[in-house]
């Protein structure tokens, strides 16, 4: 398993009956997570002096309840800053567990010797792209949701990268890499963390397990033939590390050589000791 463990402003610090408690900067939330299957005592005092707590609805979805938590806060990862609301779906706008992603490929690009084209696709709030801008690489930020992208310059300014060469798209990710592919641009590393289930701009559906191998091959279309690195992350039970690990070997190792590696990605849980499952990541690289 790859673990995010190089936190200094978060911490998962305990887990049990659906819910992690977390740190994030000077706050604590609660959370529900479907990988808590576990019903452990809640001794840390943290569980009773939460700052936040979203409560899962029976009837689907469900509801922020607050205790002295700010609108808005910021926590560091190395040199990059995000800013932090709690909105809709239990989500604060930031993906921890993804830092072990970013490590990897902020080596690779440091490393690289010649400066690379970065394309991250559904984009989020940028920690993908403002760490391969951080590591020296000029990026291109896709994501359909406008409100997303804006966040994501957001974080970019508080992380001092205002100037860096970063493309700020709101498009349907699909549509672009079609439209990249007639006008024959390429991308030396390219980074996809696509949802379980959406929908386009224009109401196209997109489920995951039907569309993640049509993308990929789609995808490696416009590699660099001196491509660094391709990442696939999933948060879909489905699609096991080793799922990963073969449809990027098909797509990719048969046209460019290199190794693949797949694995679950995790957090480390500060009261037990053990680690929290995070979804799982696919990754390629030349070398």
């Amino acid at each position: 398993m790859w673990i995010a463990n190089n936190w200094n402003d978060y911490e998962v610090i305990d887990t049990s009956s659906g819910e992690k408690l977390e740190r994030w900067g000077d706050y604590l939330l609660v959370r529900p997570d479907p990988q808590v299957i576990w019903n452990t005592p809640k001794k840390h005092p943290g569980w009773k002096k939460k700052n936040g707590h979203y409560h899962r609805s029976s009837r689907g979805g469900g509801e922020w309840e607050f205790f002295n938590l700010p609108e808005e806060w910021s926590i560091h990862y190395r040199e990059l800053t995000f800013r932090l609301k709690p909105f809709s779906f239990k989500h604060t706008g930031l993906f921890p567990e993804q830092a072990v992603n970013w490590d990897w490929f902020s080596e690779i690009i440091k490393n690289a010797e010649r400066p690379l084209k970065v394309l991250n696709l559904f984009a989020y709030t940028g920690g993908a792209t403002l760490a391969a801008a951080k590591a020296g690489a000029s990026v291109t930020h896709v994501d359909a949701s406008k409100g997303m992208v804006t966040w994501a310059k957001e974080n970019a300014a508080a992380s001092g990268l205002s100037d860096a060469p970063i493309r700020w798209l709101v498009d349907d990710c699909v549509k672009f890499v079609e439209r990249e592919i007639r006008r024959g641009n390429k991308y030396d590393g390219i980074i996809m963390d696509p949802p379980s289930y959406g929908r386009g701009p224009k109401g196209e559906i997109w489920k995951i397990e039907e569309s993640i191998f049509p993308f990929i091959e789609l995808t490696s279309q416009i590699l660099s033939e001196n491509a660094e690195f391709f990442l696939v992350n999933s948060y879909t039970t489905g699609l096991q590390p080793a799922v990963l690990s073969y449809m990027i070997n098909t797509s990719i190792v048969s046209r460019f050589g290199g190794k693949v590696e797949a694995e679950e990605i995790g957090l480390p849980v500060t009261e037990s000791g053990l680690v929290l499952p995070c979804g799982a990541s696919g990754r390629w690289s030349r070398n």
